[in-house]
């Protein structure tokens, strides 16, 4: 798509209509950057207003409410004009005000008329001598931490129902931090020492992950742009998604199968730890094989990975049962561990979806369970933070297959010791949620 303007806060305005209707924030975001020519400052800018507003997004609702007459008859475009000048007034520091209010007014005129241009002035200015709606006075309080936080009330509920009040508000304030920029070193060419000292040398700000023996935390520079990633001594990973395939005890002639593969990320780690051995990597789409391939070539492990286009579901349609040393089940999940990285989840995702999820992992879970030798591993995961989509559909399995038993999940930095299972939350490390699971097959 071409775009008749550089102009980072109007483009921020086009954005967000096209995310409210339903499309992915960074799809759109890249592909507003590739296809215009804003500076660095103004790709920041850009990229921040829009992630604000869909983070904020319930907040700056209840905000703007009171200063719509009629709020049905007030066009999307101009809802989220004014959604991008409440969020830079209220959480950007270093934006003057009367540089907001130029800019929201000069784009109110060019996307509308000149009708547009005064009532967006009249509701700014309302805005600033009234002050907003205080949060406080919110009565309930599921409500109130729901639109202050930007969540949906159910999930607030669910939450609390099941970690109690003081961890779900401390996921919840934590949700709308920025997300930390975090690699894998690619095993199969650096160890993470080797490019934490390469990463130094060239100038960058980098330190290992607390989470993860193979993961390193960029504090500044876009590390994706940089020989390390071009020549693929990298990949870009949250360090919570790293723990899965750093649990399995993977060795280089190992057979694996990666039942969930797409991106790739999960089947690149596997790969980089196999020489004779393959791993298997299955999704149903077939143009996120092609990703998946592209990640593997990049990094150097293609002679490793062979894609399929198949339902784990249907696994049977193509592998004999015991082939298998071991299995990795990155399951689909509501990702709700990933609010910090994809914001508009909250608002898309149900109770029903949930539930739906549940069934399909534990299908798939079923399915693959013949495949995986005896004494071999299954090592299901998920990016989710809910009991439904994680220790229940553990359980479930655990009940209907009595020849598989729970085994200890082992990461290289012991983050669960009183667990056979590893759950990282949102806050406990300021990574994705993620949950992970080790089933070992006795018979």
């Amino acid at each position: 798509m071409k775009y008749t303007t550089n102009n980072p806060r109007q483009l921020a305005v086009m954005t967000l209509v096209r995310t409210s209707n339903g499309s992915y924030s960074n799809l759109q975001i890249n592909a507003v950057i590739q296809s215009t020519s804003m500076g660095p400052a103004d790709k920041g800018l850009f990229t921040n207003i829009v992630y604000g507003v869909i983070q904020h997004r319930l907040t700056l609702e209840y905000q703007l409410r009171p200063f719509l007459r009629e709020p049905e008859k007030t066009e999307a475009w101009v809802k989220e004009l004014l959604y991008t000048a409440m969020y830079q007034l209220e959480y950007l520091d270093r934006v003057p005000k009367r540089a907001i209010f130029d800019e929201t007014i000069k784009i109110a005129k060019q996307m509308g008329h000149d009708g547009t241009r005064r009532f967006v002035t009249g509701i700014l200015h309302q805005m600033d001598r009234q002050g907003m709606p205080n949060l406080d006075d919110i009565q309930d309080e599921k409500t109130r931490l729901s639109i202050e936080y930007s969540v949906p009330t159910w999930l607030v509920e669910m939450l609390d129902e099941q970690l109690g009040k003081p961890k779900t508000a401390s996921i919840l304030a934590s949700l709308n931090k920025a997300p930390k920029q975090s690699v894998r070193a690619n095993l199969a060419k650096i160890s993470q020492k080797d490019l934490l000292a390469d990463l130094a040398k060239d100038g960058y700000d980098a330190e290992p992950s607390q989470v993860s023996s193979e993961g390193i935390i960029i504090n500044d520079g876009q590390i994706i742009h940089s020989d390390f990633f071009t020549d693929g001594l990298l990949t870009i990973q949250d360090e919570s998604a790293m723990l899965p395939v750093e649990s399995m005890q993977i060795s280089p002639d190992n057979n694996v199968l990666d039942a969930c593969s797409a991106p790739g990320g999960k089947t690149t780690q596997i790969a980089s730890r196999l020489k004779a051995g393959k791993v298997f990597a299955l999704d149903i789409h077939k143009n996120k094989l092609k990703t998946v391939q592209r990640n593997a070539t990049r990094l150097g492990v293609y002679k490793q990975v062979e894609t399929f286009e198949l339902d784990a579901r249907n696994v049977d349609t193509k592998f004999e049962d015991g082939l298998f040393d071991s299995i990795l089940v990155d399951a689909p999940c509501s990702g709700l561990g990933l609010l910090r990285r994809k914001p508009e989840i909250r608002y898309d995702k149900t109770i029903a979806d949930i539930n739906r999820l549940s069934e399909i992992q534990l299908q798939i879970l079923n399915a693959v369970s013949a495949k995986v030798k005896t004494g071999g591993t299954i090592t299901y995961s998920t990016c989710t933070i809910v009991k439904q989509e994680n220790q229940d559909v553990i359980a479930k399995f655990i009940s209907e297959n009595p020849n598989f038993e729970i085994t200890k999940t082992k990461t290289a930095n012991h983050l669960n010791p009183d667990s056979k299972m590893v759950q990282i939350y949102p806050d406990d490390y300021d990574s994705d949620g993620f949950f992970v699971c080790s089933l070992i097959r006795k018979s």
